[in-house]
């Protein structure tokens, strides 16, 4: 395995609200390269809002981001090394699905041909649905064309994926875990919500529960 990053993501004291309600206070954690983190946590308890944070789509109550020991606003690199897919696939209903893969490529400043694009899809196993618009796709088709960036990203070693096997078949869910063990294995870092069980063979994982506001190896 291929830790040569040296990379480690890092929250200190980190707190978040949603109105009156706290939903995570002095929250410590540590994300290192090489790993799988799964950010565990009842309905409620801010694990979405946690990764918005994280992506840099909200910002904390307080508390602070680390990456490398230095505060993420410091860091201008970091999101060019970030891959965010949040639990809404982001696919306009309106496009084929090829088209969306581009215009999410796009939009985060992916180069990416239209052979790359169906290359894509066809290791996430819906090239054959390339020309169907997104709003003929069952769910678990949209699911797996959104995350048909995670092959595109190839030199983003930052995986932020909100619920990734939500609506997945074992197949789509074996395509995914395989993705994951790549980015791994090159030295990234994967850090995911999922309400099923994560288990991965040979790779080292981590877990974060907001239910206790601490992480266990």
């Amino acid at each position: 395995m291929n830790t040569g990053l040296g990379t480690a993501l890092k929250g200190r004291g980190l707190t978040a609200r949603r109105g009156n309600q706290r939903l995570f206070h002095s929250l410590d954690f540590e994300i290192p390269a090489g790993r799988v983190t799964w950010l565990r946590g009842q309905n409620g308890s801010g694990k979405t809002t946690l990764l918005r944070i994280i992506a840099g789509l909200a910002q904390p109550d307080g508390g602070t981001l680390l990456w490398n020991d230095r505060p993420l606003a410091q860091c201008s690199d970091y999101c060019q090394k970030l891959v965010y897919v949040g639990h809404n696939s982001g696919l306009k209903d309106d496009l084929t699905a090829l088209e969306s893969l581009l215009f999410l490529a796009r939009l985060h400043g992916q180069p990416c041909t239209q052979a790359q694009a169906e290359s894509a899809l066809k290791r996430m196993g819906v090239n054959h649905r390339r020309n169907l618009l997104v709003r003929h796709l069952s769910q678990g088709q949209r699911r797996r064309v959104a995350l048909a960036r995670l092959v595109l990203q190839t030199q983003a070693p930052v995986w932020v994926l909100d619920e990734p096997f939500d609506a997945l078949d074992d197949g789509g869910i074996v395509t995914v875990k395989s993705l994951m063990h790549e980015c791994v294995e090159q030295g990234g870092m994967v850090l995911l919500t999922s309400h099923i069980p994560v288990a991965f063979d040979k790779l080292p994982t981590l877990e974060i529960s907001l239910d206790q506001g601490v992480g266990t190896p």
